[in-house]
């Protein structure tokens, strides 16, 4: 009898667990001791790289608000109330999103939300119909909501877009759960994705969200601006570079008329920043 049996994944997953725990023993105080407990456990091997950077997009997902993941409102596909079904396949096609937000005068006001399937089904029985015949109620949200309380609203009341209002009352942009997935598990790609990505989002006026894999030539085509991109080929490692060191949650940059702020990153690398644009004097 071989008595030299490799372990079961079971019993070493429990001796995984036992050990972490025994680290954690040592009684954390915040975030960050937290945080340095388990990328020591990487460093020992309790964990891979992969599970370290979830870990810490969970508790990155639980400081985040909707305002920094959402879509602005002025790059939501939209279709109107009293669009007739047929008008309707075109935009579908195009964009391959299987929700839009429906609205009633202007991208301001969202009173709706149109489902693929359900136009599918219904443009089959009758053309005629207009899209506030088959639009649903939607959920709305406050720009200022916690992303953990909303990823639990998703699950509970089992929906996948929810509109974003600001303090008025009006509607701010839009945020899915797959926005707040890719902020656990980084980002998630489908075939429509593949073929056309976006990498700077704007917010306001003067406010806007970059990928971190944003092309250095990209950028400066955008903001008309003059970075060097020698020794690096994207904004987050142009961050990375200034820095002399790889930034955390919260670290800034300011540098000629450009004000960063990295809003996601674990210990390998930068995911997202926030982007002022300072006024002019």
């Amino acid at each position: 009898m071989n008595d030299d049996k490799p372990p079961s994944s079971q019993s070493q997953q429990k001796t995984l667990i036992d050990r972490i725990g025994q680290m954690l023993s040592s009684d954390p105080q915040n975030q960050g001791e937290l945080l340095e407990i388990l990328r020591d456990a990487q460093k020992k091997h309790l964990m891979d790289s992969d599970a370290l950077s979830m870990i810490e997009g969970v508790l990155q997902v639980n400081e985040m608000r909707v305002r920094d993941i959402m879509i602005p409102r002025v790059q939501m596909v939209v279709v109107s109330k009293d669009a007739e079904l047929e008008t309707i396949f075109p935009l579908v096609l195009e964009f391959g999103h299987s929700r839009f937000p429906v609205i009633e005068e202007d991208r301001s006001k969202v009173v709706g939300v149109m489902l693929a399937k359900d136009l599918l089904a219904q443009a089959i029985k009758d053309k005629d119909k207009k899209v506030e015949d088959i639009m649903r109620k939607p959920m709305v949200v406050p720009e200022s909501k916690r992303l953990n309380v909303l990823l639990k609203e998703f699950r509970t009341k089992r929906h996948h877009l929810a509109i974003v209002v600001d303090e008025y009352g009006t509607t701010a942009g839009l945020v899915t759960i797959e926005d707040v997935l890719e902020q656990i598990v980084g980002e998630i790609e489908d075939e429509h994705d593949a073929e056309e990505e976006e990498y700077i989002l704007q917010r306001g006026k003067r406010e806007f969200t970059l990928k971190a894999l944003t092309p250095i030539e990209e950028f400066n085509e955008y903001f008309s601006a003059e970075l060097d991109g020698e020794e690096c080929d994207t904004i987050g490692g142009f961050i990375v570079q200034q820095l002399e060191h790889l930034p955390k949650k919260g670290e800034k940059l300011e540098i000629e008329r450009f004000r960063f702020e990295v809003i996601r990153a674990d210990n390998r690398r930068v995911h997202l920043l926030k982007l002022k644009l300072k006024k002019d004097k």
